[in-house]
């Protein structure tokens, strides 16, 4: 089987964004509160603006279950848009009146967005939302209600992840890579979702600062996955390599211009003699490490120790006081346009990061053990583990949490 294909599809002020993922074996019972408690995640947080007291999102299955199983089908999710009632005139998929789309409409490019870019390529420069739309990171509910699904194929072999916000805005919750046992510390419901609670006031302080000032911020998120096998990933094509497939995964979320994997930003500062993972016996005849700078990749190969790694978000392009620009109509100088706009969406970025990595990772996990049935896939996962058994042993599934 290869690994898994996800496809999204909808407008930020269109009916619905919709996600089709492909590749799904049969049989895997799906749990619908799971997907909905992930897409409350993403909507969560501290420094978010006005969109999000409108949405509600829920997700609905249009295709590939039946009774809460998966039919081996393309699977297709779709989570709607409330905010399309008030854009119907503008964002209708076949009838719009002239006067609404006339008056959403976008001729001077946000610096940091995709306006220019993606216009230049399009050829739409007479109206950027065409472009805006679909570059809104509102595409992000579809990519996370797939991540939710992803995310239990996982949890079915014991394979868990955790995040948090270790940055707002330069103000530093936890500096380096983070670890399984730091992450145990977020609160979900907590503000800004960081590791340490008691220490939030102080970035609220910071993201009301950047709120009066009309500006925005960005943060570093971290994530950690543990239960990984050795042996997910190829050591020898560039394209299979699995930390090049996690980079790509984590840079396309917007927003996100630099990933790390394990202290791969430290150990570049460092000789080779501390920034590698040295072997010792372990128990029971496995390989122990007594770090893991690596992040549980090695030559593109999970390696058995927590997969580790960080995103740094940009602050949002679109800024209340507005950035200089030019006008692609008049050729004049002006203010970029604010419509609603968060002033941080950190604290939604973790779910984000973690459906990258559930989906790059199931697929990972798919490409190795094979099969359309899920029966299959069970199969592949007792062969594969009992043949490593004898050097390598998962973690305690109640240290999982």
């Amino acid at each position: 089987m290869g690994r898994l294909r996800l496809l999204t599809g909808g407008e930020s002020h269109g009916p619905a964004v919709t996600a089709i993922l492909e590749g799904l074996p049969a049989g895997l019972p799906l749990d619908r509160a799971a997907i909905d408690a992930w897409l409350a995640r993403r909507q969560h947080g501290y420094g978010r603006g006005g969109r999000q007291r409108i949405e509600r999102d829920r997700v609905v299955v249009t295709g590939g279950l039946r009774g809460g199983v998966t039919l081996g089908s393309p699977l297709v999710l779709s989570i709607a848009n409330r905010d399309f009632e008030n854009w119907t005139g503008a964002m209708d998929p076949w009838t719009v009146d002239p006067g609404e789309v006339e008056r959403v409409r976008r001729t001077a490019p946000r610096p940091g967005h995709a306006d220019f870019s993606g216009a230049a390529a399009l050829d739409r420069v007479e109206d950027l939302r065409d472009v805006l739309e679909r570059a809104s990171a509102r595409e992000t509910a579809a990519r996370v209600a797939a991540g939710a699904v992803a995310a239990q194929l996982l949890g079915r072999y014991g394979i868990a992840i955790r995040s948090g916000v270790l940055e707002v805005g330069g103000a530093v919750v936890s500096e380096g890579p983070p670890d399984w046992e730091l992450l145990g510390g977020v609160d979900p419901e907590s503000p800004l979702v960081t590791p340490r609670p008691a220490e939030e006031e102080r970035l609220k302080e910071v993201v009301r600062a950047a709120q009066d000032a009309g500006d925005t911020l960005g943060g570093v998120v971290g994530a950690v996955v543990r239960g990984l096998p050795p042996g997910l990933g190829s050591h020898t094509h560039w394209d299979r390599r699995l930390d090049g497939r996690i980079a790509q995964a984590l840079v396309s979320i917007p927003s996100v211009k630099a990933a790390a994997i394990g202290a791969g930003i430290e150990t570049a500062r460092r000789p080779g003699s501390e920034a590698h993972d040295p072997f010792f016996p372990g128990p029971a005849g496995t390989l122990g490490r007594p770090t893991n700078r690596a992040g549980g990749l090695e030559g593109g190969v999970t390696n058995g120790e927590d997969l580790v790694v960080r995103a740094w978000f940009k602050p949002i392009a679109t800024l209340r006081r507005g950035l200089p620009t030019v006008d692609l109509a008049s050729g004049e100088p002006v203010v970029s346009a604010w419509e609603r706009s968060d002033t941080t969406a950190v604290a939604s970025a973790p779910v984000i990061v973690e459906s990258m990595m559930a989906l790059v990772l199931a697929g990972a996990l798919l490409e190795t053990l094979g099969g359309w049935a899920i029966a299959d896939v069970d199969a592949g996962w007792r062969t594969l583990t009992g043949r490593i058994a004898r050097w390598w042993r998962p973690a305690d599934p109640e240290a999982r949490g």
